[in-house]
């Protein structure tokens, strides 16, 4: 997805157009024709890598969702590592911890725009199995952003901490109806608008 450098894979640039052509154009809009037109491969092509359209749908959506909780894991841990035994004058607290947890979900909602859109339109055409494994990550995802919502704010009730989790992750998520100021300036903006909505609710 959008932490990745090094160069795609065919499969990842398959799904990469298919993600913008059905936030596009709909699902039902878009044929494998026209993704294997838009990577340079024929229509029939794309079955050596995806058994069809809904196989895309599929991985598209739980894995950005499994991407979010796995960044999110990974910025704890290596939040954890620094306020471990002789992590020195470095160390990360909480407010830190939160400010690392805005920036990738920003990072998310700036380069994969499209995916915003499809999870929107789309999530209820998935089969029963790889919808409940979505909702089940994006809860996941939610209540490790509580956890670290209420060590900033120890006085923060649960469930408050849990809606103005959701809050947020709907202005940062309203990146798709946003103009393009520029990337740096969207960014800047998202996140003091975020920390302005927690700080709202836990300083109440």
């Amino acid at each position: 997805m959008a932490t990745r450098t090094d160069a795609p894979t065919r499969r990842e640039q398959i799904l990469k157009e298919a993600a913008r052509l059905f936030a596009e154009r709909g699902f039902h809009g878009v044929g494998v024709d026209e993704i294997g037109a838009a990577v340079g491969i024929s229509g029939p092509g794309l079955y050596r890598h995806f058994p069809g359209k809904d196989a895309m749908l599929a991985e598209l959506l739980v894995g950005i969702s499994d991407s979010l909780l796995t960044g999110a894991k990974r910025r704890l841990a290596e939040a954890d590592g620094a306020v471990g035994p002789g992590a020195g004058a470095g160390a990360t607290g909480p407010e830190a911890v939160l400010d690392s947890l805005i920036e990738g979900h920003i990072d998310f909602a700036l380069d994969d725009r499209p995916l915003i859109t499809l999870h929107d339109r789309e999530l209820d055409r998935l089969r029963d199995a790889d919808r409940k494994m979505v909702r089940q990550l994006q809860r996941q995802y939610v209540e490790l952003w509580v956890g670290v919502l209420r060590e900033v704010y120890p006085a923060l009730a649960e469930p408050a901490a849990r809606s103005a989790v959701h809050s947020v992750f709907g202005l940062l998520n309203s990146t798709p109806h946003l103009g393009r100021p520029g990337r740096a300036v969207t960014a800047e903006l998202l996140h003091r608008m975020a920390r302005g909505a927690f700080a709202a609710v836990g300083e109440a």
